[in-house]
């Protein structure tokens, strides 16, 4: 087991379950923060009064969502003293197959995600820029760009970036753009692990990400948000020549 991940990321992403759909929404919010990297291999979540008290939701629901994860082989529970929930999904590795088995409908999807991403992730950054962050988010957000800089693997990279762009979100101070950019991050991590790792696109991230993080601790608004375009028009652009 490995410690539960910084607590502001998971807690940013995780948001009040909406409508009548509670069981629903618990699975989709659950798996898609571990697909992600909120909580990575070996994580133990929290405690289920914590969750289902984050989630809005009762425990009783909860733990439906939790045995549907565990059916899944997202994570494993074990009773007892000791005991907890733990991630168990080993990050997917990209497989270029992926892309030939789409159908048009979900390429039209996908490339409308693009579109998506471009407007708001560059206002995300641009949001975080115009932030005066504390010493604590400032570390959050080099921690993050280290994490991502450091992976080695290429699935351990396709989730280091993935926490990235969600911290980038979350320094925005807005629910309302995490949600959105969880979104946005659930789709394009999906389209990436479609397309093979290529070592020059990943050097080339590398240096867009640690260009958005300087213009985010000097506070350079107009800058963050022009880097995060650029970064976002030359991540669509390989994709929309390899996914075709």
């Amino acid at each position: 087991m490995t410690a539960s991940p910084d607590h502001r990321l998971p807690e940013a992403v995780l948001r009040p379950v909406r409508g009548h759909h509670a069981f629903e929404a618990c699975v989709e919010q659950l798996a898609t923060a571990i697909r992600l990297g909120v909580y990575p291999l070996g994580t133990v979540l929290p405690a289920e009064r914590d969750l289902a008290e984050r989630l809005a939701v009762s425990r009783a629901t909860l733990r439906e969502a939790m045995a549907a994860l565990r059916e899944a082989g997202l994570v494993e529970t074990t009773r007892g003293r000791g005991g907890g929930t733990v991630v168990t999904l080993k990050p997917r590795l990209p497989n270029a197959r992926r892309a030939a088995r789409l159908t048009a409908a979900q390429r039209r999807d996908w490339f409308d995600a693009l579109e998506f991403r471009r407007i708001v992730e560059p206002g995300a950054a641009y949001l975080a820029a115009r932030t005066d962050l504390d010493d604590a988010a400032r570390e959050q957000l080099e921690t993050a760009l280290a994490a991502v800089t450091d992976a080695r693997r290429p699935a351990a990279h396709r989730q280091a970036d993935s926490r990235f762009h969600l911290t980038v979100a979350t320094l925005s101070d807005s629910p309302r753009v995490v949600e959105t950019v969880t979104a946005v991050q659930a789709t394009l991590h999906e389209m990436l692990l479609a397309i093979p790792v290529l070592g020059r696109n990943i050097d080339h991230s590398d240096r867009q990400h640690a260009a958005v993080v300087k213009a985010i601790l000097t506070q350079d608004a107009d800058r963050a948000r022009r880097v995060m375009e650029e970064h976002c028009d030359d991540t669509a652009a390989l994709l929309r020549g390899l996914v075709g």
